[in-house]
């Protein structure tokens, strides 16, 4: 995950620092385009066996500023770093952990697909809180795509630019992540999650009317060291579920294949070590789908029981939360104030997303912080979200 961002939230006049910036460096007016994070309101866990999630784009995100500089060199600076670094495009050469990869994987997949991608200057700033879970990673990846896009007059469609994003990740970054993060920074729009499908990669846009709620996060401000491992352990025995279950299933190509009604058959089918895992991604699609249900007829309060219902599968099932997790979901949920929460993301340490009623914000986060301080001796981190537009030119 790239630190461009700083852990303000950005002031509005950004265009105007970032045109300042540019000029400062390059001596030329720049194009400037905007790409967001993202929260994922449900459906952890699921992306890997082609099921579904609900992703929507928020206010944070990555600025990008460029312009031409009719040469075969990329020069690059983070206004957030203080950092330059330039690259030659004939020949891309990634550095182990830097966040000039990114840039460099979306024009190399670029040139790939036959698009002359020539020489630009670029300023970069963000304001996606580090280790929170938004996504800062794809947000750049978007951000930088949007903009060679424009600069270029490419017209390059948003399902593409998620898709180069994605494998920009894999091959420059070493992140072997899945779609939803490129694809949410892309297509998002105000007021509406997208409920995705990771097979067919289509979605269809759902409104959130929260009504008298927002949405918070709480960051647990730790990240355990297994969380990479155990994500390996966990596709891996999603993957070899489907191997055993495919002599009684013969049609299933994943675990999306199969319903609620069929628990039981996989229950006698697969050994206790691997059932939870199986339960958890079969139940966590159908949550997905309920929800997207329940926000289309406004009942907040059966969405936010099964954000509830998602925390307990991954804690208790998929076992990929951890005791910070477990905790704030649980003090959290004791709240009259908050509908649901769960985590969100890979696990083992980051956010958890909670459904608050928007007058009680404020007690809600002294409460969390007090109980939260005693419990682990640090303090957590709030990020108030709301759902936005998705990658642009400003």
């Amino acid at each position: 995950m790239p630190r461009l961002g700083t852990i303000n939230p950005m002031p509005v006049p950004m265009q105007a620092q970032l045109t300042k910036t540019f000029l400062s460096h390059f001596a030329a007016n720049p194009l400037i385009t905007f790409a967001p994070g993202r929260i994922n309101l449900i459906g952890e866990h699921t992306d890997y066996q082609e099921g579904f999630v609900f992703p929507a784009a928020v206010k944070q995100g990555i600025w990008v500023a460029i312009q031409k500089n009719e040469s075969p060199i990329c020069r690059l600076v983070s206004a957030d770093f203080g950092q330059e670094f330039s690259f030659d495009l004939n020949s891309l050469a990634p550095k182990k952990g830097h966040w000039a990869n990114y840039i460099m994987g979306m024009c190399a997949l670029m040139r790939q697909s036959g698009y002359e991608v020539k020489g630009f200057d670029m300023v970069l700033a963000g304001n996606i809180p580090v280790g929170s879970g938004l996504s800062s990673s794809a947000a750049l990846s978007v951000s930088v795509g949007t903009a060679i896009s424009a600069i270029f007059d490419f017209g390059i469609p948003k399902k593409n630019l998620a898709l180069y994003a994605q494998k920009s990740e894999h091959l420059y970054a070493g992140v072997n992540c899945g779609i939803m993060d490129p694809y949410a920074s892309a297509f998002g729009v105000e007021g509406k999650a997208l409920l995705l499908d990771c097979r067919s990669k289509t979605h269809r846009e759902i409104p959130v009317g929260l009504g008298d709620y927002s949405l918070i996060l709480v960051n647990s401000k730790v990240k355990h060291s297994l969380a990479d491992s155990a994500y390996n352990e966990r596709r891996e025995a999603c993957e070899e579920s489907v191997r055993l279950l495919k002599t009684d299933f013969p049609e299933i190509n994943t675990l999306r294949d199969l319903s609620l009604s069929e628990l039981e058959m996989v229950r006698a089918i697969l050994p206790d070590a691997l059932f939870p895992k199986a339960k958890h991604v079969i139940t966590e699609c159908q949550r997905v789908l309920q929800s997207a249900k329940a926000l289309q007829k406004g009942n907040l309060a059966y969405f936010g029981s099964l954000l509830n219902a998602s925390h307990s599968s991954l804690s208790q099932d998929f076992e990929v939360s951890c005791p910070e997790l477990d905790f704030l979901s649980h003090t959290a949920q004791a709240k009259p104030e908050v509908l649901g929460v769960r985590m969100m993301g890979g696990g083992f340490g980051g956010c958890t997303l909670n459904l608050v009623e928007t007058k009680s914000i404020e007690k809600f986060i002294a409460q969390i912080q007090i109980a939260y301080e005693k419990q682990f001796f640090k303090s957590p981190e709030f990020i108030p979200v709301e759902i936005s537009e998705g990658a642009r030119v400003i």
